[in-house]
């Protein structure tokens, strides 16, 4: 199983030491294939006077930091295409955001680097368009065939699933693109970011994080490859997105609860 958790946004160091030093049962868990997950910069704010994180040249040196001292792997986010080759030398997955799931410049800059790439469906497309993005990866990566799960697997290509618009300032995860999209790629479940309530007129997002254990848990009985948990050892004081946090205390037990379904699909 895939494991990628973090906080939303780089922090001061010692709140991001202090998350990440808390996540290393779970890279020592030869079941799970953990990734440390946290953006240096948050370029989809909704307001222009949110936190953003601490920019690429001081956000890299931090992941870096995090991965020497823990031994993680790093996935972080990109926003442009000339970021991708200097975050491919620190991050093992480039993460592309749900609304630039479609710059085909992004993907093309990511799919150029080494690193797996991690698309993340955009909130307003339908989970049968995700193909087109695969395909840009697969493409670029040398291979012009048909789309498919293996040949994304093995081109180091990921889908993420993060909830599709609902009305005005909502959203709503359909299972039915778990099963659609991991016939393009391996899928990822962000459960975070599902539960999220989408900024409406106010200047920022809220959520509802009591969703996040059901959500994940139907997500694991349906069928994964892994798991998104934004996460923090106080989600009440996150700088970004901590209304659909989980807090890292919580997040053991339903680890164990996922990898139990898992067993009984098995």
């Amino acid at each position: 199983m895939i494991l990628i958790a973090g906080p939303c946004v780089l922090e001061s160091r010692d709140n991001v030491f202090k998350i990440a030093e808390s996540l290393s049962e779970y890279n020592q868990d030869c079941t799970i294939d953990f990734y440390f997950k946290a953006s240096f910069d948050k370029a989809n704010r909704t307001s222009i006077d949110s936190f953003r994180g601490p920019g690429i040249d001081e956000g890299l040196k931090l992941l870096q930091e995090v991965k020497e001292q823990f031994g993680y792997k790093i996935l972080t986010d990109i926003h442009e295409s000339n970021q991708a080759e200097v975050v491919a030398e620190v991050a093992d997955v480039l993460q592309i955001p749900a609304f630039l799931c479609r710059q085909t410049d992004l993907l093309v800059a990511a799919a150029k680097t080494p690193s797996v790439v991690n698309i993340k469906k955009g909130q307003f497309l339908a989970p049968q368009a995700m193909e087109h993005s695969v395909k840009k990866v697969l493409k670029t990566r040398g291979f012009d065939g048909e789309v498919s799960y293996d040949e994304a697997k093995k081109y180091g290509i990921w889908l993420t699933e993060r909830g599709s618009s609902f009305g005005y300032g909502n959203l709503v995860v359909d299972m039915r693109s778990l099963v659609i999209m991991r016939n393009f790629a391996p899928v990822i479940f962000d459960a975070t970011h599902s539960v999220q309530m989408p900024a409406s007129g106010g200047a920022s997002s809220g959520g509802d994080s009591s969703f996040v254990p059901p959500l994940a848990k139907a997500a694991a009985a349906v069928g994964v490859d892994g798991f998104f948990f934004e996460t923090h050892f106080d989600p009440s004081i996150a700088l970004s997105d901590g209304a659909n946090m989980i807090k890292l205390d919580k997040l053991q037990k339903l680890i164990e609860q996922i990898k139990a379904i898992q067993l009984i699909g098995e």
